[in-house]
Formats: C-alpha cells, structure tokens, sequence
C-alpha cells in the first residue's frame, strides 16, 4: 500500500472501532484509536501474515499486550480478512467471540491472549526466542501501553531480550501520555521511556505514531538491526480521529452514546473526504 492507501485504511480501522465500541456500549476507544496506525502498518505492510492461513509455521507474531485495545486489533483484523467486519457490531455482546480482550482460541488471527497488563510482553519475549532456539526466521511484534510499562514484569522481560540479543524481536510502545487515572506523569511516570530501554540493551527509535512515512523508517531499521532487540516509542494522541476524544484521559475505557457515536462517525467521514474517498 502506499502512504494515502494507509491513510485511509487506518481511518477504515478507526471507524470500525467506534463503532464497535458502540454497539457494545462498552469498551476503550482512546487507546484504540492512538494506536490504529500502528496497526494499519503492521498488518497491511509490514508483518508476513495470511489471512487465509492464520497459524501458517512462518507467518510473523503480533501480541496486543495491552490486550484491553481488543477493537483497533479486531477492526485490523477484520479489515485484513480473518472474520467478517460485521462481526465488529457483536463486541463483548453474550455469546460472540470478539470478548473484551483477545482470546487466541476462538479469535483468528489472535496469537496470544492478553489483557493481564505487563504479561503481554513476556510472551512475546519468549516467541522470539522460541524463533531462535529452531533456527526460524519469523519476527515477533508487541504492542504495549505507556501506563502498561509502569509494570514491574514489563521490564523482566526487557532484561532477557536485551540479555538474549533478541534481534527478531520489536516492542511497540503506544505513548499517547494517557492512562485511565490521567496523564502517566502524574500518576506514575515512566519518563524516560527511551533511556529505560537503552539500559535494557535495547535499539530505540522514537516515532510519529500517525506518520507512515516515519513508520516505514523506523520499522525498516529495526528489521536492519542486529544484535539486539529494537523498541520503537510511537508518540501518539489519545482518541485521534475524533474530536472530542482527541488528548482526553476520560475516553480510556468510556463508550460513545448514539449522539456522540454519530459525531465521531461524522468526524471520521471528514477525514474520509479530505483524503479523497474511502477505499
């Protein structure tokens, strides 16, 4: 795809986003919506996946350690084409198979269960390492939050795969300076993010989390780099996308109402125009 491809694709995400969130009048719209490009490029450039062949041996690992974001990974993977985009309206609803966090057993495309916050991560360490221990050459991607990292575990992790010079390995971080009780410098700031890696033997990059030509860059360095594992800080704003959501703590782990569902929609259908159309 190219940058404008990308572009819209991610507004697609976020629509289905909200729209999920919505219908399940439940769920975490900011936090969804800061990362969504970061899982438009993922999925639809950068990881070796098929959605037709969602456990194939060689295929790339993602694992959504900040399992609560559930909607942006299941609108990617809708949009991808691993279940129907229909299926988003049945978020958390009795009996569906799209439940609050990811269930890697009845969810395509779904590598790991998550949710547990800072437990994500050490999966993700550990498939990375599984990949080096048989000599395979799939590469493990995590997605992580910037209150997340405040876990203890999350940097238990750090140490082995900086130790363990996982190379094949990429941790994501969603830094939109949010969390659920605020801003995470106020409630427990893990400021420097980017030195706490480097001391973890970490390359890191920090990025546009909304910019796909520095997305790109910062994804084709850490696949050129060897040795070490990478960590991409993804400066992003909570709720992009929709106006009222846009840098607000309170959308974290709020639903929309009709009247504010369809605002957002309007908002995104703005976005849809200004690029010229949806796909």
């Amino acid at each position: 795809m190219n940058k404008l491809e990308l572009q819209k694709m991610a507004n697609q995400i976020r629509k289905g986003i909200v729209t999920a969130v919505h219908s399940a009048k439940a769920g975490h719209p900011g936090g969804s919506l800061s990362a969504a490009d970061i899982f438009t490029y993922l999925y639809f450039e950068e990881m070796n996946i098929d959605p037709k062949d969602p456990k194939k041996a060689d295929r790339d690992r993602f694992v959504l350690s900040k399992g609560h974001v559930a909607p942006g990974l299941y609108s990617v993977l809708a949009n991808k084409g691993y279940f129907p985009v229909e299926d988003l309206k049945t978020l958390r609803h009795l009996g569906s198979y799209l439940q609050g966090h990811p269930d890697m057993k009845h969810i395509p495309g779904v590598d790991m269960s998550s949710g547990s916050l800072g437990q994500g991560f050490s999966a993700a360490v550990g498939m990375a390492l599984s990949a080096k221990m048989d000599g395979k050459d799939y590469r493990t991607y995590c997605l992580m939050g910037d209150g997340e990292i405040q876990e203890g575990q999350i940097w238990e992790a750090a140490m082995f795969a900086g130790h363990r010079k996982l190379d094949n390995l990429v941790a994501i971080v969603d830094n939109n300076g949010l969390q659920i009780d605020g801003s995470i410098d106020d409630v427990c700031s893990p400021n420097p993010i980017d030195k706490k890696f480097e001391a973890f033997n970490f390359h890191v990059i920090n990025v546009d989390a909304h910019d796909f030509d520095a997305l790109k860059a910062a994804f084709d360095e850490a696949k050129s780099t060897k040795g070490k594992p990478t960590a991409i800080i993804a400066h992003s704003l909570k709720g992009k996308g929709v106006s009222f959501m846009e840098g607000q703590a309170s959308w974290h782990g709020t639903a929309p109402n009709d009247e504010q569902y369809a605002v957002a929609m309007a908002d995104l259908e703005k976005i849809d125009e200004e690029l010229g159309g949806a796909n």
